[in-house]
């Protein structure tokens, strides 16, 4: 596990774009594992302005999200579906059939995620999944306890992480979906690379546990450190709760 703490947000950010362009740029057929988010979106801007300035072609890349609400439709503004192609596969060359986010809407959740499962293995697999990190240690939607072999599923979203995305919902908790779609803790694991970014001092104690407290299905970020190539990428604010003085340099 190597981690990697930046003097300020705008660096953590930097410093992702910058990986995922180089694995866009690695790979003859890219395939993307993506994350939503006010954090999300300033590395996706970056993507972005490459892929706007010629240094950057999607037109081989395919992605996977993390997850969807369950009952939002792709054209619901509070959908993952509608964030990821404000922020991103709208202003890049991505094939839309390239570009796959669960179906909140399907008729039959249980074959939707079968379905997502099925379509991630015949692309080849993850190379670098994104990945944030929730207010219960969540990554994914994989609230607690999740089990470390869990794979795509409906999980109920826990209340702390329905009052963490109200800011998307009018800071109304209410309504913010009570179900979602998520990949399992045992799908990202499968990913060739993981790449998890916090910034902010918010952040900061929920990080701490993930990296130094026990690797426990209650909070499911700490599995990344079961991973051989993972990689977490902090600012400082996000890395001040945590014990261990070693740090790397984006």
């Amino acid at each position: 596990m190597n981690v990697i703490v930046t003097d300020n947000p705008e660096q953590a950010f930097q410093c992702i774009a910058d990986m995922i362009a180089n694995e866009i740029r690695r790979s003859s057929t890219p395939v993307l594992g993506l994350a939503t988010g006010r954090t999300m979106e300033n590395i996706y801007r970056l993507l972005v302005q490459q892929h706007k300035a010629g240094a950057l072609d999607f037109s081989d890349t395919t992605s996977f999200n993390l997850d969807e609400y369950v009952g939002l439709a792709p054209t619901d503004p509070n959908s993952y579906h509608h964030y990821m192609q404000d922020h991103l596969f709208a202003h890049v060359n991505m094939e839309a059939s390239r570009a796959h986010v669960p179906n909140g809407i399907a008729p039959e959740l249980e074959v939707e995620c079968a379905h997502y499962e099925a379509a991630i293995h015949a692309a080849g697999g993850i190379d670098l999944q994104l990945l944030g990190i929730g207010e219960t240690g969540h990554i994914g939607f994989n609230e607690p306890p999740s089990a470390f072999d869990s794979r795509t599923r409906v999980v109920h979203l826990d209340e702390v992480t329905r009052r963490q995305n109200s800011c998307m919902f009018d800071n109304d908790p209410d309504r913010v979906p009570s179900h979602a779609l998520t990949m399992g803790v045992g799908t990202i694991l499968d990913a060739r690379r993981l790449v998890l970014v916090a910034v902010g001092k918010g952040k900061a104690a929920i990080v701490n546990e993930a990296l130094n407290g026990p690797i426990s299905e209650t909070v499911s970020a700490s599995a990344i450190r079961l991973h051989d190539n993972a990689t977490i990428i902090l600012d400082t604010a996000a890395a001040s709760d945590w014990k261990r003085t070693t740090r790397w340099r984006c």
